[in-house]
């Protein structure tokens, strides 16, 4: 593999890498690994969970158990890009929220009231609190008696944080 970067692991890692991740992506993703990962290896599942969850990833316990596993308990950065890729194929949240709204959607409208929406929010899955949901809603600019459409919210309530730093 020729390196189009300068001789080294970064050049390699990038060209090989650059198929499935634009090149911003990776400098993004690398410079999270180093900074959670600071002796240039993942060594524990805390490690792992804070990097891909800092990156927007909402991995399982045991998802990441098991890429931790694969590596034999410890990841260089090569190793993070191949588990990133592999995982962002199998993640797709915001479908997956926008599923279950739609089970929730029995007239199949793509809308829900907010009031049915803050239920489902706080009754499924990881049930929010009362705060966290006015936090989105207020986010979202949802309105307690109004009609949302459970897509566009998935879009507002599932984009990343933006950085402030």
């Amino acid at each position: 593999m020729v390196s189009l970067y300068g001789k080294g692991l970064i050049g390699k890692v990038k060209i090989s890498m650059a198929r499935y991740f634009k090149e911003k992506d990776i400098d993004e993703f690398r410079e999270c690994f180093y900074l959670f990962a600071r002796s240039g290896q993942i060594k524990s599942l805390d490690e792992l969970t804070v990097i891909m969850r800092s990156l927007g990833l909402s991995p399982t316990i045991s998802e990441m158990t098991g890429y931790l596993k694969q590596k034999g308990g410890k990841m260089s950065f090569a190793d993070f890009l191949e588990v990133m890729h592999v995982h962002s194929r199998v993640e797709n949240l915001p479908k997956e929220v926008v599923d279950a709204f739609k089970a929730a959607d029995t007239e199949g409208t793509g809308v829900l009231t907010a009031k049915q929406l803050r239920h489902l929010l706080q009754n499924w899955g990881e049930c929010l609190s009362a705060k966290e949901v006015d936090r989105i809603f207020r986010e979202a600019n949802v309105d307690n008696h109004s009609m949302v459409r459970y897509e566009d919210f998935v879009k507002i309530a599932c984009a990343p944080v933006p950085d402030y730093y």
